[in-house]
């Protein structure tokens, strides 16, 4: 296997258009709408946009409901790997070339190998010695960091506990994240996103060897002769990976609509898309389950704004640092409208309410300001 090994022996692009479900989009390819089927559960806010360049190919086998199948998207002039299937053979080829540090002593003696009821990815052989690895493919990056995973995974949070089983059996164990972006510099567990699994992850640093490293795609989805290793700064991770910091519920109301909210007597409120900010000293994790339920006191503007509107989003942004008017000064300058004082009387805010016609999570505006709340302020602290 080398770098320049063809995986797909026909490419197609075409302009991505939107997302149907978890694993089909649709993409206008020679002037014709197709679906075709995403190999990757998740979310990719920070990547799918319509309008981008997206990467195709033959969806071969029997079966298969689409005829193409995604490969990749373009960010910022460069390909990203989207398709997962490829993982593990990307995985086996950079240890057989002696790529990542550290373990340039082993190979690979198999893939997908069963323990018990666990399948992992990589059996790894030094002589008589024996090392087991699991391989990640991450898609969630900012300027130079970039975090695994962007949606909950429990499967994620169970290979780390077998591995940990592994480890403690006299195993070598670790875990091989797989950045499909050249620029990063650094690796983070998502714990914005999935808190226990990253609890789980930090928890098993000491047993498990954890490997991150950036990869480089051209356009016809060859490696790049450029692979490096992130580095992964544990005592940040360790400051910051808290249930607590700040938050951006995201409600959407069909149609206009007037209100009334509590002392605040009868609002307007516009059809369209809510982003709310808030923040929890505690128990960040509860307080978004709160705001996703209808039936239950009224405390907060919010509340009363729920019961029109249908919940969309619940984002964390985990950390001890007070966010809370950044975010809003941020959400203000990518908004269309705001419903002014509803959620801010104990802060100097004009407002903690914000209305999009469009939806933020397809907004690269929106995107963009997430981005940096969750990955990029951050690299100050590196």
């Amino acid at each position: 296997m080398s770098k320049d090994e063809i995986f797909y022996p026909e490419i197609y692009c075409a302009e991505y258009l939107r997302r149907l479900n978890r694993f089909v989009v649709e993409c206008r390819m020679a002037n014709k709408v197709v679906e075709a089927h995403l190999p990757n559960p998740g979310r990719m806010w920070e990547l799918l946009f319509p309008g981008k360049k997206m990467y195709l190919a033959a969806n071969e086998g029997v079966g298969k409901k689409t005829r193409f199948k995604v490969i990749g998207i373009e960010r910022e002039g460069m390909p990203v790997m989207l398709d997962t299937h490829y993982s593990n053979h990307v995985a086996e080829m950079l240890i057989e070339q002696k790529q990542i540090p550290g373990w340039e002593e082993w190979s690979v003696q198999a893939r997908e190998v069963t323990f018990g009821n666990s399948r992992i990815d990589l059996l790894l052989g030094r002589g008589a010695e024996r090392f087991v690895v699991e391989v990640k493919s991450c898609t969630l990056f900012g300027n130079e960091i970039a975090m695994f995973p962007d949606a909950v995974t429990e499967r994620g949070r169970r290979h780390i506990s077998k591995l940990v089983q592994l480890a403690d059996e006299g195993y070598r164990a670790g875990i091989l994240f797989l950045i499909q972006w050249p620029r990063s510099s650094w690796f983070l567990p998502d714990y914005h996103t999935d808190l226990a699994f990253s609890q789980a992850l930090f928890a098993a640093r000491d047993k498990v060897e954890i490997k991150a490293v950036t990869l480089e795609w051209r356009g016809d989805f060859t490696l790049r002769e450029r692979v490096k290793e992130a580095l992964i700064p544990w005592e940040l991770i360790s400051r910051e990976m808290k249930d607590s910091g700040n938050y951006i519920v995201v409600l959407r109301l069909e149609q206009d609509k007037s209100l009334s909210i509590g002392s605040k007597g009868t609002i307007h409120f516009p059809c369209g898309y809510y982003l709310y900010v808030g923040s929890a000293k505690q128990h960040l994790t509860k307080r978004l389950e709160r705001h996703q339920r209808k039936r239950k006191r009224f405390h907060w503007h919010i509340d009363y704004l729920r019961q029109a509107a249908e919940f969309h989003a619940a984002i964390a942004i985990r950390t001890p640092e007070p966010l809370e008017h950044a975010i809003a000064c941020a959400l203000d300058e990518v908004a269309d409208w705001e419903i002014a004082q509803f959620g801010s009387s104990d802060c100097n805010c004009r407002t903690h309410l914000f209305g999009m016609q469009t939806d933020p999570l397809h907004t690269p505006a929106f995107i963009k300001v997430l981005q940096y709340f969750r990955m990029d302020r951050l690299e100050r602290q590196l």
